[in-house]
């Protein structure tokens, strides 16, 4: 299972791009309302509002059943910076680094990894001018960047290839090529 943490001020491109990817593979993914009480609705960086699967109650309750792989974090601002702000992504994050779970970010949000020194030693790719944040990370410049347990893509327009690179990850090289093939990715 995959948990994606949505945040007001979330890139929509980033952010439904691997949800409808991994979920086409046959993965079961969940979006995360984050900073939410009595609604599930966030809004997008570009105005367009997103009903979440669930609340970060019902999250960590799926994180505490051990069902969860993987966790993503998409960009935009403000949202990887309401996202980096949100205790509950804290904890949740750095759970994921300690018992070894995938952590996907692309656009600015792999700040939110790098600022907890969790990309120290690792290639990884972020959005222009987040490079600061990814505290001792090996910058490649790259598009989209798997190293271990993390996978980090540089903004929107690789949206597609990381969420390939995560399909990968969690289904295999033969069900990532096929998935690609199928819509046209090369």
């Amino acid at each position: 299972m995959v948990l994606e943490f949505l945040a007001d001020g979330f890139e929509e491109i980033e952010a439904l791009t691997p949800v409808d990817i991994l979920r086409r593979a046959g993965v079961e993914v969940h979006t995360v309302a984050v900073g939410k009480l009595l609604t599930k609705r966030v809004s997008g960086s570009h105005g367009i509002a997103v009903e979440a699967d669930i609340t970060m109650s019902e999250a960590k309750k799926f994180w505490d059943s051990g069902d969860v792989e993987m966790i993503i974090l998409p960009g935009g601002m403000p949202g990887a910076k309401n996202l980096d702000e949100d205790k509950d992504v804290d904890a949740m994050v750095r759970a994921a680094a300690e018992s070894g779970k995938i952590i996907a970010a692309i656009c600015a949000a792999p700040m939110i990894p790098g600022k907890r020194g969790l990309l120290s030693g690792r290639r990884a790719v972020c959005y222009p001018g987040f490079e600061q944040h990814l505290e001792g990370a090996v910058l490649t410049g790259g598009r989209v960047e798997t190293d271990g347990n993390y996978v980090t893509g540089c903004g929107m327009g690789a949206a597609l290839e990381f969420s390939l690179a995560l399909t990968r990850l969690l289904k295999g090289d033969e069900a990532a090529d096929k998935l690609s093939a199928a819509v046209l990715a090369k």
